[in-house]
């Protein structure tokens, strides 16, 4: 019965892992559109919006596991929801203006897979031991990242440095949801997360992409008339964020968190094949070496997967 409760969670991130790397290409169109401030925090009241109906159809149906009742209950659920989407909104963001600032919706999925490394490096510092394979992949990860991201002159664009640290950042986000997950309502804590991450995201979109105007709020309002800034739009806030966060806080409910984070980079190599379908992007010989070298650090990271991260 375990095993194939394991099964049925590992199932439900890929799925996850699918669905976000489609989202690079939501996102890269979407961004240019609106801007990458507006996308961001449009596609998480969107997300939170969906939520909102699926609680309480869960609430009416008694389906609903760990309902907050206690004062402390909903306490933790409010902490857990809020840390959660800080991580989840200062992530997105770096990712959405790396995919802004000119990397490919490939490259970007291939770069935000570190966090496969970041994960259970982060975890030394809660003092859980790596095993030697952890070690051999981050060689690999940074021998595949210079191939990726660093050009002519040694320079590394500004916009591969966004990507990544949105990885660390998704990493701390991984790590926070395995903190909480078996304390809250994962349905209640995404919503919470995405109304949080939302409210954070309105800050610098009025800043930058309204200019702090009138003037600037009147010509910000135009794009949206377009179905260009709706299907990422759509896209990116039901499925990406509605359906898949919180797919990833059910499935990570019975994964270890190293493991869970192995196979949401799966998305990764989704978000090649997506931007190849759909953008007709490609990568040179050079690129695509370094993001093959990637993605065998992520494999070998979780060998063997019960001793890599104790």
């Amino acid at each position: 019965m375990r095993n194939n409760k394991k099964a049925f969670h590992s199932t439900l991130l890929v799925i996850t892992a699918f669905i976000w790397g489609v989202a690079f290409v939501a996102q890269s169109e979407g961004g240019e559109t609106i801007g990458a401030y507006s996308f961001s925090c449009v596609r998480y009241f969107i997300g939170a919006g969906v939520l909102l109906p699926v609680i309480k159809f869960l609430d009416s149906l008694g389906l609903t596991k760990r309902r907050p009742v206690t004062r402390q209950e909903k306490r933790t659920l409010f902490v857990a929801g809020i840390c959660c989407g800080v991580c989840l909104c200062f992530a997105s963001i770096f990712q959405q203006l790396g995919l802004y600032l000119g990397t490919s919706s490939g490259k970007a999925g291939f770069l935000t897979a570190c966090y496969i490394i970041f994960v259970p490096i982060l975890g030394l510092f809660m003092k859980k031991r790596c095993h030697c394979n952890i070690w051999i992949s981050i060689i690999i990860t940074l021998i595949g990242l210079y191939l990726l991201c660093v050009h002519e002159g040694f320079s590394i664009r500004t916009s591969d440095l966004m990507v990544l640290a949105c990885s660390f950042l998704f990493a701390l986000h991984i790590l926070t949801i395995d903190h909480f997950i078996d304390r809250v309502d994962v349905v209640r804590m995404s919503c919470i997360q995405f109304l949080t991450a939302g409210l954070l995201a309105c800050i610098p979109m009025f800043w930058f992409d309204m200019h702090h105007s009138f003037h600037g709020i009147k010509l910000w309002v135009i794009p949206f008339a377009s179905w260009n800034a709706w299907i990422p739009l759509l896209y990116a806030g039901v499925l990406s964020s509605g359906v898949g966060y919180t797919l990833q806080t059910i499935g990570q409910q019975d994964v270890h968190p190293v493991i869970a984070s192995l196979l949401l980079s799966l998305e990764s190599v989704f978000s090649v094949l997506a931007g190849w379908m759909i953008l007709g992007e490609q990568l040179t010989i050079r690129e695509l070496f370094g993001c093959m070298l990637i993605f065998i650090a992520v494999i070998i990271v979780q060998l063997p997967t019960t001793k890599s991260y104790d």
